[in-house]
């Protein structure tokens, strides 16, 4: 009698297939990718909003300037931090259509067809 069970052979093919994605060259571009925006855009997006709590912080007489009514350097740069960061999701939009989706979906259809080559999931 064995101790192994039959629905164990499928979850380990399963996970090997997945360990044989995550180890493939395609897999590696799509992560070089990703990070090729996230890290850049956010160490951007962080020196930005720095930039702003310093000069609020230090630079008062600059921050208070007034600009025309009521408003002053200090609103604008504000408001600015959410435009940019408005602006920051629209360009990752545009980048993940463009770089990072189709290879996710290639990656994800193979994976699905060698499932479903198999048997179904459960």
């Amino acid at each position: 009698m064995s101790t192994d069970t039959p629905a164990s052979a499928p979850a380990e093919s399963a996970a090997e297939r997945y360990l044989a994605v995550q180890r493939s060259d395609e897999f590696a571009g799509l992560r070089r990718a990703l990070r090729g925006f996230v890290f850049p855009m956010t160490v951007a997006f962080f020196l930005w909003y720095a930039l702003y709590v310093i000069l609020s912080a230090y630079a008062r007489g600059f921050m208070g300037t007034k600009l025309f009514g009521n408003i002053n350097v200090a609103l604008v740069f504000g408001l600015l931090q959410f435009v940019s960061t408005f602006v920051i999701a629209w360009l990752y939009s545009r980048y993940a259509d463009r770089r990072i989706d189709p290879v996710a979906d290639r990656i994800r259809a193979e994976i699905e067809e060698v499932t479903h080559e198999d048997g179904p999931r459960g």
